[in-house]
């Protein structure tokens, strides 16, 4: 196994680590919003901010995937031209 192969499989622990670590952080900070909003008493305040958390929530965890995915892509994407 030479020092390339190493560094992959290096790059490949730090990626899912990394991909991980974002989306579990996501998961807990969305977890504490909805805590918060089930505590509102004013319905039309907990309506309008559960419809925000729900977008929030979607954009967030599509980020953190987008973001796993595209510097998986670019550690292990092959460098030859576009067919």
């Amino acid at each position: 196994m030479g020092q390339a192969e190493l560094k992959r499989w290096a790059a490949l622990v730090i990626v899912a680590a990394i991909a991980v670590a974002l989306t579990l952080g996501s998961v807990i900070v969305l977890v504490g919003a909805t805590v918060s909003i089930s505590q509102m008493t004013n319905p039309a305040m907990r309506a309008l901010a559960t419809a925000a958390e729900v977008l929030v929530g979607m954009v967030w965890l599509v980020g953190t995937v987008y973001i796993a995915t595209h510097l998986a892509v670019l550690i292990f994407g092959q460098a030859g031209p576009a067919s």
